[in-house]
């Protein structure tokens, strides 16, 4: 493998002032092929970026807390396809969001039918993020609803936008897979975490608070605007009331590459065994039917910009499915998904290879760091023969 042939793209993107810092690996079924980081931890400091500079993941959590919900279906505590109620007796209460009065004020109805673990691993429940929807910014503001980032119990209680199993919307779901999650152990979703997958795997550095070692290799996060980067402040609470299972890990590119090994080697890495590979297999099939994947449409630019999705696009067990080869070389039927920082991962279970990339910019989605990662994901192809 040629690590400077891999690198180059980073190394460019940072030299040409694209990225701040970025760091990346990649794995083969044989073991790690790339790991290295290019550019500072931030704006207006000197530490350098390395692999184990710690980052906000954001909903690159979503794919662990879908393992910890996975293990409950494998231990006979959860079914996919079972009321999920009967484990979260709050989400009787989740009403469907019709439209809002004359005054503004949100009319609600009872949804037709029950929300099952499917529906929330699969983004079919109902449930949205506000920035990626005016309806729910309108309701937030008009009830005085905190966003999900607040990590208060009160943003949970947002409305679905149409009834369970209709369609697929992004959203809180994988919040509420979390509670389940707590309700089931009995513990806290970080404990459980801990204890069942980031312990066993040696993800040492990854966790919803951020320790004090961490915290000396903590990144700073990086707003993109019209005059170029900025530096901002910007933390994940430390002291939530919930864990948010969608978005809450910090953690680094060298930990979450042992995490998506542990899915390419069907659910057991370094002596670990997470989940059977019968789990991982199903995990990794399409698991919404004949619904697809629509764009996500920018409701707060600062936070995002406009996501499309290839046409026929799929939605596992957690993770979304591209239905044909990429021209990066990544095969037809990988698994892959994301973090609000411009943090990006896939999982390739033809070719058996996996990437990391983790850069700390918002808006979610930039052109220029969706460029370093394309041209990243081309070269590790590359470098493996057959290219991309």
């Amino acid at each position: 493998m040629n690590s400077e042939t891999i690198a180059a793209p980073l190394r460019r993107a940072v030299e040409a002032g694209d990225l701040p810092g970025v760091a990346a690996a990649a794995a083969t079924a044989d073991g790690v092929i790339f790991e290295d980081a290019f550019g500072t931890r931030g704006l207006g400091t000197d530490a350098p970026m390395t692999a184990d500079t710690v980052v906000w993941i954001a909903s690159m959590t979503k794919a662990i807390t879908a393992t910890c919900a996975m293990q409950q279906v494998e231990r006979g505590r959860l079914t996919l396809d079972g009321d999920i109620a009967v484990v979260l007796p709050e989400l009787r209460r989740a009403q469907v969001l019709e439209g809002f009065d004359a005054q503004g004020q949100p009319l609600l109805r009872a949804p037709r039918r029950p929300i099952t673990l499917r529906h929330l691993l699969t983004h079919t429940a109902g449930f949205g993020y506000d920035m990626w929807s005016d309806d729910l910014v309108r309701y937030q503001e008009a009830t005085g609803t905190p966003g999900i980032i607040s990590c208060k119990n009160a943003a949970l209680t947002t409305p679905l936008l149409f009834d369970p199993g209709e369609r697929w919307n992004y959203g809180i779901s994988m919040d509420w897979a979390g509670r389940a999650v707590e309700a089931l152990s009995g513990q806290t979703l970080d404990r459980y975490m801990q204890d069942n997958v980031l312990g066993p795997l040696g993800m040492t550095d990854t966790g919803f608070r951020i320790g004090a070692a961490q915290m000396q290799r903590l990144s700073k996060m990086h707003a993109r605007t019209p005059d170029g980067l900025a530096a901002i402040d910007f933390m994940v609470p430390q002291e939530p009331e919930f864990h948010m299972g969608g978005g809450g890990l910090y953690g680094t590119v060298r930990d979450y590459l042992k995490f998506t090994q542990m899915i390419l080697h069907g659910g057991t890495f370094n002596g670990a065994q997470v989940l059977r590979p019968e789990t991982v297999a199903l995990m990794g099939q399409n698991a919404m039917g004949e619904t697809v994947c629509s764009p996500m449409r920018t409701a707060i630019p600062g936070a995002t910009n406009d996501v499309p999705f290839l046409d026929g696009m799929k939605w596992g067990l957690s993770f979304v499915i591209n239905p044909d080869p990429l021209p990066t070389g990544r095969s037809a039927g990988s698994l892959a998904w994301a973090g609000l920082a411009n943090s990006y991962y896939w999982i390739d279970p033809v070719r058996k290879v996996t990437g990391v990339f983790a850069t700390q910019v918002l808006p979610f989605f930039d052109e220029k760091a969706v460029r370093a990662l394309t041209d990243f994901e081309s070269a590790v192809y590359g470098s493996m023969g057959g290219g991309a």
